[in-house]
């Protein structure tokens, strides 16, 4: 199984590499990047479940927590980028990709691309799939997956593996610190530290260490002054808390999409788009 992050082909890199905001231009960034991705992980990984997953409109996460994300809509009304235009192709060039590539495309209204990507790691956990899962992005919430043995996770834009020996401990550690780029704050932080500017109340590796030691101690933490932070941020970072109608409908809209027809459209859809250069690796992409 090969899941991909959409945003991490597509917006990632209009971001970090600057790229000029142009139909054709974004589409055969986004193409060319599958591709890639496809011919070098499909040996081992398989054809057969080959995922694009983006992100809702929608999070459920922001009625879990009103501040999510907050500063994202900010920073992105102070940038110079056309957003909208950036989106438009985007989701043009998503809805082409399901219709024209032989795989499977999923976008849920309520949730992340890693609600998606995270529910169907989970999936071959069950008896009898246990396929071999390449996760393809470089957001650091996916670590949390590489505790079952079958995930493995590759990084598009720092063009490297992603590795972590401990990923039970990192998965603590992020939701004792929070996640500054999702505007979530540390757990000894008020919800609206990043939305008013406020600091953050500092959390030391030492008391991270405590915490953690207590954890695995056993000792029962819900008394603490920190424990409904502990709370608040173990539900928007651990991938295990997405609401359970949407893991629901993420395996339902896998189950019954069916692509095997779709290995005709390629060249007709490359041809029609002028995406001449790809015409040449067209067997990369299957």
């Amino acid at each position: 199984m090969i899941l991909i992050d959409y945003n991490g082909i597509a917006i990632s890199n209009i971001v970090t590499q600057k790229l000029e905001i142009e139909e054709s231009f974004i589409r055969h960034m986004i193409l060319n990047s599958i591709r890639m991705h496809v011919s070098r992980f499909k040996e081992k990984y398989g054809t057969d479940n080959i995922v694009i997953a983006a992100d809702g409109r929608r999070n459920w996460r922001y009625e879990a927590f009103p501040q999510y994300k907050a500063k994202r809509k900010t920073n992105r009304e102070e940038s110079k980028i056309d957003w909208t235009e950036v989106f438009r192709i985007t989701n043009l060039v998503f809805e082409e990709i399901g219709e024209n590539l032989p795989y499977k495309t999923i976008k849920i209204e309520e949730c992340e691309a890693d609600d998606i990507i995270a529910q169907l790691a989970l999936l071959t956990q069950e008896f009898g799939r246990g396929e071999p899962v390449m996760i393809i992005s470089g957001d650091k919430d996916f670590v949390q997956l590489q505790k079952y043995n079958n995930v493995a996770q590759y990084s598009p834009v720092q063009k490297k593996f992603i590795k972590e020996d401990n990923p039970r401990r990192q998965l603590l550690e992020l939701i004792l610190k929070g996640d500054t780029s999702d505007g979530v704050p540390n757990i000894l932080s008020d919800d609206n530290v990043f939305v008013e500017g406020i600091r953050q109340t500092p959390l030391s590796q030492k008391k991270i260490d405590e915490i953690i030691k207590d954890l695995s101690d056993g000792e029962l933490l819900y008394a603490a002054s920190w424990y409904r932070n502990y709370q608040r941020n173990k539900k928007l970072i651990d991938l295990t808390e997405t609401p359970e109608h949407l893991k629901q409908e993420i395996i339902n809209n896998f189950d019954r999409q069916v692509v095997g027809g779709k290995k005709s459209k390629i060249l007709p859809y490359l041809i029609e788009k002028r995406c001449r250069q790809l015409v040449d690796s067209i067997g990369d992409f299957i």
